[in-house]
Parts: structure tokens; C-alpha cells; sequence
């Protein structure tokens, strides 16, 4: 078996890098392209819904009532709207507020004598997901209510207690943070693999460098080793900012975390690879390495959506994507310290969808550079 020639493999790569300093547009997409991932994901996107807007009616008018006007006020995820005379639901259809609480009249007097005291409650259910999260809210005040206005002389028969681990303060950022790893390396690395390699067959210096006594392994490896090292830069970038400006701690192993990384970034720049074989045009390789190298990480790695909720198709076609494995990776050592044991099913995954990225890659470009 004839080995890459380490020479010429690194001829190859000093002129790839040169090629990358000397076009803006790669430094810019690999500089500022995780900049802007980062910066716009970690501090834009917030997954706690704070500050809802509601209208509370008391027509009780009572201490009682107007204690659990003030649960509702105090308990900083809802933001009292003064209500309309009747008209609340109006509130509702004009999208003023995103729910109303009813107090009817006699609900101090039942709270005071023990019997079953009842407030309505209206949610807006357009938006499912901050409908879920708010009833979730107006749950836990019932709780709090109930045991305020009871004075504790009747003490339920049951208490649970709820302790949040690896996220004691259920953090969205700590949570979005570590997935962002794989939005940056997943859509650089395709992207920029796909432009390269695509440039070269349309300017026609493939065929020059068919004429010299280059392998395809060594231009396979010249060409991908300068955006392995890229890769690996922005992992650091986002490292850092994950650590420094988001505050997210990290419990687990630095090697561990970069052999995931590594697993990732090979199948990702394998794909990248045979996006521009088959293609070989930079605007056809620029639109189809956008939805392969963002598509997977945004939507079906788990990434915002969990992978349990999604149906029994997609739950099982995710297993054949990077992406997926990767975020229980990532997640798994920055907040749990997870090990190589606890990790070992996605660790494999990676590795095997490596070996069958990379060998569909290189035996494409093979059979093109070897007609």
C-alpha cells in the first residue's frame, strides 16, 4: 500500500494555506462566522419566558384576593396588565396580554373557611410553547397560594421536594451554549470544504495538480488539514466565550472533549468533500453544504428540539447524522463530567459514521481524479 508522502502532503498544505490567507471571504467566513453564531445564539436566543403580560380581575376584592394578586406580581415571570372593564377577553384577542386571571366574588370567604376556593384562569393558546411554560408557572403558585392561605394548619399529606441537577438555576444558556458547538463546526467546516475543493475544479487547477506526481490521498489531506485547524480554532473561540462571556462551567475532560470533537469534524469535512466532488461549482456546493451543514444541527440534533418529542422516523433517521451525537458529547462533558463508558454509545456512532463518511468521500474523489 502506497503511504501519502508527508513532503508533499505538507507542499499541499502550505498552499491551501495561502489560499486561505489570501482570500477575504474564507478568513472572514472562518473568523467571524462563529463570531456571529455565538454572539447572536447565546445572547439573543432565551429559552426562560419572563415578564408575560397578564391581567388579573379581582371581584373579590378581598386580603385573600388581593394576596394572590401579589403572588402573581412577585413572582417575576408576570408582568400585572391593569384590565379593562370587562372586556378582558378583548385583552386576549387584541394579543395585550397572554392570559387573564378571574377572581370571582366569594373567594376569600371559601379560602378562610376551609372550603374548595376557585379562580379562573384564560391562557392564550396560539403559542403552545409559552402557554405550556406559563400554565407550568401558574401551577406553582396554586402550590405557594394554597399553602399561604392555609397558615399551615393543614399540612398535605405528601411533600416533594424538586432539586435540578447539572442546571441547579435551569440556566438557557448553559444549555444552548455547549449545542452551538455543532452549529459552528458543522456549517463551517462543510461550507468552506465544499467551496474550496469546488473552486479548484472550476479555475482548472485540479487538472495541473493531475499532472504532477500528487496522490489523491495527498491532496485529500493537504486540502483538509489547514480547515481541520480552523475547525479547531473555533471550537477554542467558542470555548472561551462559552467560559467567559456565558459563564458555563465545564466538569468534564479536556482529551475527552476533543476526541469528540475530532470524531465530528472529520465526517463533517468528508461531507464538505464530496459536496464539491459531485457538484464541482461553487454556487451549486455554497447551497447545498448551507442545508446539509446547517439543516442537521438546527432542527434534528437535539440541538433546540429534543429528539424524544420528535416522531419514530425522525427519532431513528437522526441516528445517521453527526450532529446528533455530537450534542450528547458536548452537553454531556461540559455539565455532567460524562466518561468515555458514559459516552461510549455516541462515541461509536461517531466513529462509525466517520469511516463511512470519509471512505464515500475519498473513494468519489479518487474515481474522479482517476478516470
Amino acid at each position: 500500500m502506497n503511504l501519502p508522502d508527508p513532503r508533499r502532503t505538507y507542499a499541499m498544505a502550505r498552499k491551501e494555506v495561502r489560499h486561505i490567507v489570501r482570500d477575504p471571504f474564507t478568513l472572514a467566513l472562518a473568523l467571524g462566522l462563529p463570531l456571529v453564531i455565538v454572539w447572536f445564539f447565546g445572547w439573543v436566543m432565551d429559552l426562560d419566558v419572563r415578564d408575560i403580560p397578564v391581567a388579573v380581575v379581582d371581584r373579590d376584592r378581598t386580603r385573600a384576593s388581593r394576596e394572590l394578586t401579589e403572588m402573581f406580581s412577585a413572582s417575576g415571570y408576570f408582568r400585572l396588565v391593569p384590565p379593562e372593564d370587562g372586556d378582558f377577553l378583548g385583552m386576549l384577542d387584541a394579543d395585550r396580554v397572554k392570559g387573564v386571571v378571574v377572581i370571582e366574588p366569594g373567594f376569600g370567604r371559601n379560602a378562610n373557611s376551609g372550603r374548595p376556593a376557585r379562580v379562573q384562569v384564560l391562557l392564550d393558546g396560539t403559542d403552545n410553547s409559552t402557554a405550556g411554560v406559563l400554565a407550568g408557572y401558574v401551577a406553582g403558585i396554586q402550590l405557594a397560594a394554597t399553602a399561604r392561605l392555609a397558615g399551615g394548619s393543614s399540612p398535605p399529606p405528601a411533600r416533594l421536594v424538586t432539586r435540578f441537577l447539572f442546571n441547579p438555576e435551569l440556566n438557557s444558556r448553559w444549555f444552548i451554549v455547549p449545542g452551538l458547538l455543532v452549529v459552528v463546526m458543522g456549517v463551517m467546516t462543510v461550507l468552506l470544504t465544499a467551496l474550496t475543493v469546488a473552486r479548484e475544479w472550476e479555475t482548472g487547477s485540479m487538472e495541473l495538480l493531475l499532472s504532477t506526481p500528487v496522490r489523491p490521498s495527498e491532496i485529500i489531506l493537504g486540502k483538509l488539514g489547514p480547515y481541520l485547524v480552523l475547525a479547531l480554532a473555533a471550537v477554542a473561540f467558542v470555548y472561551v466565550m462559552a467560559r467567559g462571556a456565558f459563564g458555563v462551567p465545564f466538569r468534564g475532560s479536556h482529551p475527552l472533549f476533543l476526541l469528540g470533537c475530532l470524531l465530528f469534524l472529520i465526517p463533517s469535512l468528508s461531507l464538505g468533500l464530496l459536496i464539491s466532488v459531485v457538484t464541482r461549482s461553487q454556487a451549486l456546493a455554497m447551497q447545498i453544504s448551507a442545508i446539509a451543514g446547517l439543516l442537521p444541527p438546527m432542527l434534528l440534533s437535539g440541538f433546540i428540539f429534543p429528539n424524544e418529542s420528535m416522531p419514530v422516523f425522525f427519532r431513528w433517521f437522526t441516528m445517521l447524522l453527526p450532529p446528533r451525537w455530537f450534542v450528547e458529547i458536548s452537553r454531556g462533558i461540559f455539565l455532567r463530567d460524562a466518561s468515555l463508558v458514559e459516552l461510549a454509545r455516541p462515541f461509536l456512532a461517531l466513529a462509525v459514521l466517520s469511516a463511512v463518511l470519509v471512505g464515500a468521500s475519498v473513494r468519489r474523489f479518487k474515481a474522479d481524479l482517476e478516470p
